[in-house]
């Protein structure tokens, strides 16, 4: 199990210095750190209006994010806090408290802009902070929206005629919660109580007409639509009286407004209940190392003066990670061959039989830890090393068996060798007694079992490399005559010329074995590839599909919505006609 990264308390992941975006090594530190998988919240708004104490409250403390108590946003850039989730077993909270917009002292609002796209670049659920009700001062505040895909790309496609629809965005945006704080207003419409979520969904219809106020009005409501399907919504009371509210992190709870009290509950557990985890494109789980690469690729572009690209960001990381993953996969061939191989192996079938097992683990490790890798580079990569691991294990293999052997026959034939020195086989009939007793440990050679591939090779060319010694007591054993010794010497011939042979087909076997692993190989990454892609296959239609639900019920609502107003529109003609009707009537009772 992962282990569970502990945070005293916040700290800066970006900062804003002058201008600049600048990433803080230790907050990237922390995130390689994490290896569960992370649900990011982040909250962005005006300066001012308590964004960081609902960051505290999500992570269960009272102080953390500074809250500030001027009317400067004390936030700058964006800070991070990790927490084990309290929900979730086995994930990690990553909260994202943001600098203020909107603040006096900055003069324009780059880099509002850019803090808005990142915070809902990185965040799986993403929180906007207001003050009030949503009014057009509210929408207006929130044009931030409206200049997403002037920020964010989601493809890097070349193509100047491509346009990005927003189901390329929405597949990769956070779910979206308004937070409305001081909120003062009764939830009614036409005298009808109504909830948090219908108020904001009212506030999001749009106005009818084509005109450049209509425009003004409808662009940010309709941004939010398109880019948000999945949106709630939250309203709060004054947590408490105006001179307590600036230190409101010091305040106890009975000193606390109890409507507010019970609506941060309720937003908390909304939050921690149903933001999910962070993922990419492909159903790719984000744990904070992959966070951690988000955040460089993001402020990478920005600095270098191009706009954050989603696709791009998911490329980058899938570098590393396929990258990774070769590395993994390739440590855990060489831990599964290291325990089960022990060399020397009795045939080189064996020994390719558990490289062919270990192969299979290891092309299944890769394709568990990999994702979109384009052209199998990758994969291609860690065939060619898993190859060289494989005819590296079977030189090890020969030399083993190579190693073994020799140290076999130097304590098999050493005595032999002795006598041969004492000149036991120096005299009549010695040569025949040579090759008997030369047999026997031949025999006793061929007993002793795991000598590996290398046994014949390495006992015949110990008895080559002692043939001038055979070849010596031949010729000096006078009980031979001479057509004997010729004889002998045809017969020492016939039998090299036949372990010439034997060493062809030995080749060839070894040829045609090593032919049929590859083919296995090669059939092994097709099959484990096959499985992928359709699991694959699978996630991106599952996401389309989702994708598609959310346009359509989106379309379905602006149709409603039109055929509302006609409604609206040809009752109020009935009405006028009916009024016209009516006061004709009149007329003519008064005629």
């Amino acid at each position: 199990m992962a282990a569970e990264i502990h945070m005293t308390g916040p700290v800066s992941l970006i900062d804003n210095t002058e201008g600049q975006l600048v990433v803080n090594p230790e907050a990237l530190k922390i995130l390689s750190a994490v290896t569960q998988p992370v649900v990011v919240v982040a909250i962005v708004g005006l300066y001012r209006t308590g964004k960081s104490y609902l960051m505290n409250r999500l992570a269960g403390k009272n102080k953390g994010f500074s809250l500030g108590s001027t009317v400067k946003s004390h936030t700058k850039g964006i800070w991070m806090w990790c927490v084990p989730h309290p929900k979730k077993p086995g994930h990690t909270l990553v909260l994202l408290d943001t600098e203020g917009l909107g603040d006096i002292e900055k003069g324009d609002n780059e880099n509002d802009s850019w803090i808005f796209s990142l915070a809902i670049l990185l965040s799986s659920t993403f929180v906007y902070n207001s003050m009030g009700t949503i009014n057009q001062q509210a929408m207006d505040q929130l044009h931030y929206v409206t200049e997403l895909t002037d920020r964010i790309k989601a493809s890097s496609s070349p193509d100047n005629n491509y346009v990005e629809d927003s189901a390329d965005f929405v597949s990769f945006f956070p779910a979206f919660v308004w937070a409305l704080r001081d909120f003062s207003l009764e939830l009614k419409t036409d005298e009808e109580p109504i909830t948090p979520d219908d108020y904001l969904e009212l506030s999001l219809k749009l106005r009818k007409g084509a005109d450049i106020k209509s425009k003004s009005f409808n662009d940010p409501r309709l941004c939010i639509r398109k880019f948000f399907p999945k949106r709630k919504c939250f309203i709060f009371d004054r947590p408490a009286w105006r001179k307590n509210l600036a230190h409101l992190e010091q305040l106890k709870e009975e000193d606390l407004n109890p409507d507010f009290i019970e609506q941060v509950a309720e937003f908390c557990s909304y939050i921690l209940s149903h933001s999910s985890v962070k993922s990419l494109s492909g159903g790719i789980t984000v744990n904070g190392p992959r966070l951690e690469s988000l955040v460089l690729t993001y402020i990478s572009a920005i600095s270098s003066g191009d706009l954050p690209c989603m696709e791009n960001a998911v490329r980058a990381l899938a570098q590393l990670e396929n990258s990774a993953a070769v590395e993994k996969a390739v440590a855990h061939y060489n831990q599964q061959m290291s325990q089960k191989v022990q060399l020397p192996t009795e045939t080189l079938q064996e020994l390719l039989d558990l490289h062919r097992d270990s192969e299979r683990q290891a092309i299944e490790v890769f394709m568990k830890n990999s994702f979109k890798d384009v052209d199998h580079k990758f994969q291609r990569k860690l065939g060619a090393q898993l190859e060289a691991r494989r005819d590296d294990f079977c030189e090890q293999n020969s030399k083993a068996s190579s190693d073994c052997c020799m140290a076999l026959l130097q304590d098999i034939f050493s005595p032999l060798e002795e006598d041969v020195k004492q000149g036991t086989f120096s005299k009549p009939g010695g040569y025949r007694l040579f090759l008997q007793k030369q047999q026997e440990l031949k025999n006793k050679y061929y007993q002793v079992p795991r000598k590996g591939i290398q046994a014949e090779e390495v006992l015949k060319k110990y008895l080559e490399s002692k043939e001038d010694v055979a070849d010596a007591l031949l010729q000096t054993d006078q009980l031979l005559s001479e057509k004997e010794k010729a004889i002998e010497v045809q017969r020492i011939k016939a039998e090299s010329a036949e372990a010439a042979k034997k060493k062809l087909k030995k080749i060839q076997k070894k040829y045609k074995q090593m032919m049929e692993q590859k083919e296995k190989s090669y059939q092994e990454h097709v099959k484990q590839l096959t499985e992928k892609m359709e699991r694959d296959k699978v996630q991106l239609m599952a996401e389309q599909e989702e994708t598609i639900i959310c346009k359509l019920k989106e379309q379905e609502l602006l149709l409603k919505e039109g055929f509302q107003n006609e409604s609206k529109r040809l009752q109020k003609e009935i009405q006028d006609i009916q009024m016209r009707e009516r006061s004709s009537n009149s007329t003519c009772n008064i005629l």
